[in-house]
């Protein structure tokens, strides 16, 4: 049995459609329908049914379902096995978002240049969406993302980096260290926005009380909203990672509020399946629990 026509089956599936299935694939709409003919010949079954514009599995196609993810993820494995001891190229390129890039990545980049001292690291500081875009074309090797789903991308949980409300020293929460979402309410409030489904979590928590939070100022970039802090224009969520320093000089400081503890921003490790396994297994070396402070040496 063909593994192509077995990935073409898996993929169709997920995506819900063969065009989109060719195109995650790299190859043509035809060749797609070729494959899934192929693999309904060799299985004696149709596995797939047109409703209408729509396509779902069949009941074989269900059956069948679960031994196609199995038999492409041990041959994905295999194939990780073996580029792991292949040769080390001469050039990585990473892609990341801007929060690891700016208050993670120096200290990877390191951890990767003494373990591999003879390659030339490339990085690109990009979204996420456009860091998976540029991984499934091949410009960059691997990277540093939010969140991805899709079948084609082998991803590694890398770090959770808690969202705290930080004041600057001098400020009365700063005294107590711990408050409720009722004790800012008069509070002006910097708002770093940058988009991800973590943020929508404070979002919603705002949006749940009676009378919410003073916004009076909504940034896109961290560095920004931090020194809005340090000048005291106001209060603000961020994560740890960017406020390392500032904490330990105790320039800011870390309020707890309960309503919203377990927010974090979760990062992940990308690559394309069973490609830069060395390089993979070298950055995970660093996970040590997933806990940014344990990142940080």
């Amino acid at each position: 049995m063909n593994i192509d026509n077995i990935e073409a089956f898996v993929y169709i599936n997920h995506y819900g459609s063969f065009n989109k299935a060719a195109e995650v694939l790299f190859i043509s709409q035809p060749t797609v329908t070729a494959r899934i003919q192929s693999l309904e010949r060799e299985l004696d079954c149709r596995v797939f049914e047109r409703l209408g514009k729509q396509i779902a599995l069949t009941d074989k196609g269900k059956q069948f379902l679960p031994y196609a993810q199995q038999i492409l993820q041990v041959y994905q494995n295999g194939k990780h096995q073996l580029q792991a001891k292949g040769q080390i190229p001469n050039e990585l390129r990473i892609g990341s978002t801007v929060s690891v890039s700016n208050y993670l990545m120096p200290h990877l980049l390191l951890h990767l240049k003494r373990k591999f001292p003879h390659i030339n690291i490339k990085l690109t500081t990009a979204s996420t969406d456009v860091l998976i875009d540029k991984l499934k074309s091949k410009e960059i090797d691997l990277a540093f993302i939010r969140k991805v789903v899709n079948p084609a991308i082998q991803a590694f949980p890398f770090c959770e980096d808690p969202i705290s409300l930080y004041v600057h020293a001098g400020h009365r929460l700063a005294k107590t260290g711990r408050a409720s979402l009722q004790d800012i309410r008069q509070e002006t409030l910097v708002f770093f926005e940058c988009g991800s489904l973590d943020w929508m979590r404070l979002h919603r928590v705002f949006e749940s009380m009676e009378q919410p939070p003073n916004i009076e100022y909504q940034v896109d970039n961290l560095e920004t909203a931090k020194k809005l802090v340090l000048k005291k224009a106001g209060i603000c969520f961020l994560p740890a990672l960017s406020v390392q320093e500032e904490v330990a000089a105790g320039t800011l400081i870390r309020v707890d509020i309960g309503e919203t503890e377990g927010i974090s921003l979760r990062t992940s490790l990308i690559s394309l399946n069973g490609e830069n396994a060395e390089f993979i297994e070298t950055l995970l070396e660093l996970q040590i629990g997933k806990a940014v402070d344990r990142l940080i040496v």
